[in-house]
């Protein structure tokens, strides 16, 4: 058999010498992860902390307007209330009060109305005058948002919004304007702000709430996904909003608020990660499928990040210290699995090159391929200073359960049969005579680890609706808030995706500041810029956040998207996967993978002083250049892995499985990029990264996949086995021919087939019944043309007497 990368090979390691001692504690301490680079204790999950969440609604710039909401209700409260505070009355005058506010804002007057809804936004923030900390803001903005959708806000809010987007003449003065600023979306942001409190505040549950509050929940998540009042749920509204911003007819939409509240809106209707999986779980059963082998969730949740590879720099060190004296001795030979009965090979080269893609780990000390349990067999005494936790934090065994296609098992017959008995019988999975006993064994546990996904039933479904449109008769569609969605979304549904990844374009961090690029800095710019260094580094700082924000929302939004619409149906999927791809989303993700990716991650773009709620309650302090430069004391940025983590999942699906779109990643020279975002020391991220590269690998040729051992390894530990997958070899993989582009067009006819079998109903009339009769059809009325009747005389001579009847043609078509 052949050697598998990851595991130790049988001749041990030569033991390390006294004098390469300190040698040998350099690189074992490279090999285990560099300083700069420790382990992040990140937990994913559907979205930040809820004060975090809120506290991101809002730029720097903004923060002046806080108190101009409090004015605003404090002014109208005081009139009303005579001395008292909101947080003395009791319920009924709450809700009287409210509903005063609610009947102001049917004004005319656009001033008055600003200044009503400034203060129900005041009540929404959480009334953070009468508040004393943080948590009181917080529990007084959830209890107000819970108060004013019982009381209609919601519905009021969006007829104002929809006032708002169709108001030309704003649209035309941000036209005219040279620069847009803060001033151009006061309204829309105030609007913008209340629904995205009303909607966060209610989406999140909490232990303690009460009964009344969790109806309240349900029936808002029924409200925004099965619309009364309007033809379409709520988030089409917002996805309209963003194209309508990307072609340049409204550039002052205030668009962070708006992919902050279309992700919500989106998190809130279709259902969270947890919420997915518990929805899979309850599908598979519905359709007779065996349940999932593990819950993947959990299971990368136990994961540990592995070390990141060696790098040029590292290895220019190495080959140093090695000259001044080191050579002869080398402390460990390469652990090389596909040369190990070879490891002095004469045709290798003992300089190691500085070259990234092609010799990212030769030399470079110890490999990442043996548990610690092992090396300590081989390593003499080791240093106090060693955390002992290290020991037993490795797994025993491999965290996933290995799955196999049907495809697989009828190709792996394919070839026995070809082999041993030299015919085959097409898709036949039972029949073994005359293979030999070996195969038997093979394909019995083949079939053990059989997975047949939720997907694979709805091709199989969908091709026999194709076959007998007839009599499979009509199919039953579940009418859930994602197939709602969908069919809502449908005929705009390329313009959605591309404007979505034209706004992620303009927020990545790579990207140059281009004269045709659209400007997303139109809510975050002030009327009047900065005079001072601080101003200047503190709009700065406001930016770069303000760009995170968007990459954040954007990047959940559409792994969202993917993952509810796979479940769904799978062409529901393809269908906007491909239009990502078709807008060049893979190379815009890489292209956002090409920087350095540990100063993205740890970036520190925010002032935790001026973050919301904290900046309502506390006096600010003095900021100066260095308290601003320090940034806060976090490991890492949340929402910075998050983002990264959510593209890199976004790539995962847009790639699994699909030959031509695995071809792009090469082509776009992926693997050097991909194994720097390697250096980040989270397991989950970590893993979507080795999955990736792992579908390329047996593209990448012989030469790297030797010189990149290390990566082999850790994929060979982490990702998921499919049993006679090739990856790590790739033999004769140049002979293969496929076609790329069929691959493309094949699906997309597939998916045409599907959108016009269930969604085009009213225009396909081929199986509608045909009337045969005389009588009935001369029987019928026809609308005719007004002016018909002046010429019909002219239309009888030219159409039917002038034209002479050809009898002997008919008898061609006895």
């Amino acid at each position: 058999g052949r050697a598998r990368p990851g595991q130790p090979q049988p001749q041990g390691p030569p033991q390390p010498q006294p004098k390469s001692r300190e040698l040998f504690r350099s690189q074992r301490k490279e090999s285990e992860g560099s300083v700069d680079c420790p382990n992040l204790e990140f937990e994913y999950g559907d979205a930040d902390g809820h004060g975090a969440e809120l506290a991101e609604l809002y730029s720097y710039t903004e923060e002046p307007e806080l108190s101009t909401n409090r004015r605003c209700f404090q002014e109208d409260f005081h009139a009303q209330a005579q001395g008292r505070r909101w947080l003395e009355l009791d319920g009924a005058q709450q809700k009287a009060y409210v509903m005063r506010l609610l009947d102001a804002l049917e004004v005319v007057n656009r001033d008055k109305r600003l200044k009503v809804a400034r203060a129900i936004l005041y009540l929404a923030q959480g009334v953070f005058g009468d508040c004393d900390n943080d948590g009181d803001v917080l529990h007084w903005s959830r209890h107000n948002s819970f108060l004013l959708y019982r009381l209609g806000t919601f519905t009021a809010f969006l007829e104002l919004l929809n006032m708002e987007i169709d108001n030309s003449q704003a649209c035309s003065s941000a036209l005219r304007k040279p620069a847009i600023s803060l001033a151009d979306s006061t309204e829309l942001r105030v609007l913008l702000s209340v629904m995205y409190l009303m909607v966060e505040n209610i989406r999140v549950e909490q232990e303690e709430d009460p009964p009344e509050w969790r109806t309240c929940r349900e029936t808002f998540r029924m409200e925004l996904s099965f619309p009364v009042h309007t033809d379409e749920p709520f988030a089409l509204l917002l996805f309209t909003m963003v194209t309508k911003f990307c072609s340049g007819h409204a550039p002052h939409f205030p668009m962070k608020k708006v992919l902050l509240l279309l992700w919500k809106v989106l998190l809130f209707t279709l259902g969270g990660f947890e919420a997915l999986q518990a929805m899979k779980v309850r599908r598979r059963e519905e359709l007779g499928l065996p349940p999932l082998p593990e819950d993947s969730i959990q299971v990368m949740r136990s994961m540990r990040a592995a070390s990141p590879p060696t790098y040029s720099v590292e290895l220019v060190e190495q080959q140093q210290q090695q000259k001044r004296g080191h050579r002869s001795r080398r402390p460990l030979v390469k652990q090389d699995s596909l040369d190990i009965y070879n490891e002095r090979d004469p045709f290798k080269n003992d300089e190691a090159g500085v070259d990234e893609e092609e010799n990212d780990d030769v030399d470079s000390g110890i490999e990442g391929e043996l548990d610690l349990v092992e090396r300590d067999t081989i390593i003499p005494t080791v240093p106090a200073q060693r955390p002992p936790i290290e020991r037993v934090s490795f797994p025993k065994g491999l965290p996933w359960a290995p799955k196999v296609r049907q495809k697989d098992i009828e190709h792996f017959l394919e070839a026995s049969r070809n082999k041993f008995i030299g015919f085959t019988l097409g898709q036949d999975t039972e029949t073994l005579i005359g293979l030999p006993r070996p195969i038997h064994e093979s394909v019995k546990t083949l079939k053990q680890h059989k997975y047949v996904s939720i997907s694979d039933v709805q091709i199989k479904n969908e091709e026999e609706l194709e076959k007998c449109p007839m009599s499979l008769g009509e199919e039953e569609v579940q009418e859930t808030p994602c197939e709602i969605l969908y069919r809502a979304m449908l005929y705009n549904l390329p313009q959605y995706m591309i404007a979505l990844l034209k706004i992620l374009l303009a927020a990545a961090p790579t990207s140059k500041a281009k004269t045709d690029s659209i400007n997303i800095l139109a809510d975050v710019l002030p009327e009047e810029m900065p005079v001072t260094v601080l101003q200047s580094m503190k709009l700065g700082i406001d930016v770069n956040r303000h760009k995170e924000i968007i990459v954040k929302s954007i990047s959940a939004s559409l792994l969202l998207l993917l993952k509810h619409f796979k479940l769904n149906h799978i062409y529901q999927f393809e269908y906007v996967s491909q239009h990502l791809v078709f807008a060049n989303c893979i190379p815009l993700i890489l292209k956002f993978f090409n920087q350095n990716i540990m100063s993205y991650i740890t970036a520190k773009n925010s002032i935790s002083v001026l973050d919301y709620p904290h900046c309502t309650v506390y006096d600010l302090p003095e900021l100066t250049a260095e308290s601003l430069e320090a940034g806060d004391n976090n490991q890492f940025c949340w929402r910075n892995l998050f983002s990264c983590i959510n593209l890199l999942r976004i790539l995962n699906k847009l790639t699994k499985w699909k030959h031509s779109r695995t071809m792009m990643l090469v082509v776009f020279k992926s693997a050097p990029i991909l194994k720097r975002a390697l250096k980040v020391k989270q397991a989950m991220m970590q893993l979507y990264v080795l999955k990736l590269l792992k579908i390329q690998t047996k593209y990448l040729g012989r030469q790297w996949r030797k010189s990149n051992m290390k990566t082999m390894s850790a994929i060979y530990q982490k990702v998921r086995h499919r049993m006679n997958d090739d990856w790590a070899y790739g033999n004769d993989i140049d002979a293969r021919p496929w076609d790329f582009q069929a691959e493309e067009c094949t699906l997309r006819a597939n998916i045409e087939a599907f959108n016009s079998r269930r969604y085009d109903k009213p225009q396909d009339s081929e199986f509608a019944p045909v009337d045969n009769c005389l009588q009935s059809v001369l029987g019928q009325r026809l609308e005719l043309p007004e002016d018909f009747h002046y010429s019909y005389e002219l239309w009888l001579e030219r159409e039917v007497f002038s034209q002479p009847i050809r009898w002997e043609e008919l008898l061609h078509y006895q």
